[in-house]
């Protein structure tokens, strides 16, 4: 089976972290996306709402840099959650479990001084970090070969990013 879901969208509120016994990092928050469609030749706009958790390093990362309206890239899995409410009324929703993301916001517009920053938790208390001005492909090295976030790379100069010419319709959000 194949669980895999890619987001991308604005944050609908600040991070929320807090600490499991085994003090592993659990951040909580929500994202919006939307889509722009035309029906009838009046044209809509369509917006879902997804509550979305970082775990361990990610979720320090996030509560660290992102803040409520940051654009953010993610990548996870769903996850079905179900409980009883206050009344015994049995409740269910649907979230992502956050495994990559990429922070989308200009220079200047977070506090990351607008490197797009990568993170993708291994489970195993490692991630690794890219800095770009274009979007990354999600890749695994070997734990041997991950960089620290103090070894950060260089941004490349302007004159080596490509120039996309994208239509404001084409953009789902």
């Amino acid at each position: 089976m194949f669980n895999k879901i890619i987001l991308v969208g604005n944050l609908t509120r600040d991070i929320e972290l807090r600490y499991s016994q085994g003090g592993m990092g659990i951040a909580n928050t929500a994202i919006a996306t939307s889509r722009k469609f035309t029906v009838n030749g009046e044209k809509k706009e369509e917006v879902c709402f997804v509550d979305i958790t970082f775990f361990g390093r990610s979720a320090e990362v996030a509560n660290q840099y992102l803040r409520k309206g940051s654009k953010i890239l993610i990548e996870g899995r769903l996850n079905f959650d179900q409980w009883v409410d206050q009344n015994g009324q049995k409740r269910s929703k649907h979230s992502v479990v956050v495994e990559t993301m990429q922070m989308l916001d200009s220079k200047g517009d977070n506090q990351n001084g607008g490197q797009h920053a990568q993170q993708s938790d291994n489970h195993d208390g490692g991630y690794e970090e890219e800095y770009s001005n274009a979007p990354q492909q999600s890749h695994q090295q070997p734990a041997t070969q991950r960089s620290a976030p103090s070894q950060a790379r260089e941004m490349p100069s302007s004159n080596s990013v490509p120039v996309i010419d994208i239509d404001e319709d084409e953009i789902p959000f």
